[in-house]
């Protein structure tokens, strides 16, 4: 007696469909497993590419050095006045560009904190005074206008470029270029808008929201008119910081002497500073980092989400259990004309691979519905791999073929005349 497939699959499909509920619940522990296991990858995948592509964007062949503010003195509780000197400097700077040979070119950033105001529009924003390499080394887009040049550094330019969210904000209608912005109490005009490190968003900020972005000067401009010195007033005490550079953004001719250059720098600023006032950032190995934590999240997610059909798989198993004693008389019947133990453990495993991949095709259609629902009600950027989907069905069919393999062995083990004899 051959073994024929497709009326093994229609008496399968048969048998499930007498117990309707029953087979419907069994199929949910699936189709939540696959949906669970497609859904929590595409999340961590997106937030682990979004943390990759805002390293990427520091530059991958950078060096970051950072003034890094150190732990305040308790306060005696008096009015005092205090003057904190720390951070980078521009001997720092001159030592890094002539002393280091595998330097492309490095930037000096300093951070202002002023107000920026077009008409009635205000806000506080990163300003920062820099050089014209900045664009360069960092690979910054300008959308629309110029950068300033070595002319507008040396001439000590009133000139500002704004970042595209500063400008979208201060003039949502209509260019913002030749338009004179004011940054503290000065006025600068604007040449150009650039477009900032993270994607844009289509929508436009609403009003009174908090705006993030940049503004950039030329450096001696930010130095003439704003200084090194910046005031805090505080509760009890006035806070004066002299910082000299808030950043110097190193650009490295090749990845390969990346890790050399960061440890120059990092010995080069022990020796020079008594205090841990400053950071040396490597986005190069943040990014290989970030790749290795990648790696173990899709481990412990796709883990975590596994339980889920594993949870299923016993489902199955405990159903068909059932199942097999329910139908005792019929297997005995079965064989008594005829039918051999493979005719048996074929039908059993057909129901089970039914309910597994069925449960699995419909977990497919929600795991890839969950991340699109994530993306627009959380704003969060999921990425649906195409492995995903093949590994989440591949796992529900496998648990099928696991889970059904032992009731069906135990149904095609019985003894006939046993079965018979079963009320």
């Amino acid at each position: 007696m051959r073994l024929d497939l497709g009326r093994t699959v229609r008496l399968g499909v048969s048998s499930l469909m007498l117990h309707k509920l029953r087979s419907v619940l069994t199929t949910l522990g699936v189709l939540f497993g696959v949906s669970s296991v497609i859904a929590m990858l595409a999340i961590g995948e997106g937030a682990s590419e979004e943390a990759q592509e805002q390293i990427r964007q520091l530059g991958s062949q950078n060096v970051i050095l950072r003034s890094l503010k150190p732990p305040d003195e308790p306060s005696s509780g008096r009015e005092t006045t205090r003057v904190n000197d720390y951070g980078l400097k521009d001997a720092d700077f001159g030592r890094v560009s002539e002393t280091f040979p595998a330097i492309r070119r490095a930037v000096p950033v300093r951070q202002l904190q002023q107000e920026v105001r077009l008409g009635a529009r205000a806000l506080n924003p990163r300003v920062l005074a820099t050089r014209p390499e900045y664009i360069d080394v960092t690979g910054r887009i300008v959308s629309e206008g110029r950068f300033f040049t070595e002319q507008d550094e040396k001439n000590v330019s009133n000139v500002c470029v704004l970042g595209y969210e500063v400008a979208r904000y201060l003039c949502p209608f209509e260019s913002v270029l030749e338009k004179d912005i004011k940054i503290g109490s000065d006025y600068f005009t604007c040449i150009g808008v650039i477009l900032p490190r993270v994607p844009l968003g289509s929508d436009p900020p609403k009003s009174g929201a908090d705006v993030t972005g940049e503004v950039f000067l030329p450096m001696e401009t930010g130095r003439k008119w704003f200084g090194d010195m910046q005031v805090r007033i505080r509760s009890g005490s006035r806070d004066m910081e002299v910082v000299e550079l808030h950043e110097i953004i190193i650009g490295v001719d090749t990845a390969e002497h990346v890790p050399l250059v960061a440890a120059a720098a990092r010995e080069m600023l022990g020796q020079q500073h008594r205090q841990k006032d400053y950071e040396v950032v490597v986005p190069l190995e943040l990014l290989l980092r970030a790749q290795a934590t990648k790696r173990i999240f899709n481990i412990v997610l796709g883990s975590i989400a596994g339980i889920s059909l594993l949870v299923g798989g016993i489902g199955i198993m405990n159903v068909m259990l059932a199942t097999v004693t329910e139908r005792t008389r019929e297997i005995g019947i079965r064989r008594a004309l005829g039918a051999k133990r493979r005719h048996i453990v074929a039908q059993f495993l057909v129901e089970t691979v039914v309910l597994s991949v069925g449960g699995g095709i419909l977990g497919i259609l929600l795991g890839l519905s969950i991340p699109l629902a994530v993306e627009h009600f959380a704003e969060m950027r999921t990425i649906v791999t195409p492995a995903a989907p093949l590994i989440a069905f591949g796992i529900s069919a496998a648990t099928g073929v696991i889970f059904g393999l032992y009731p069906a062995w135990r149904a095609a083990n019985m003894d006939p005349v046993e079965a018979l004899r079963h009320e």
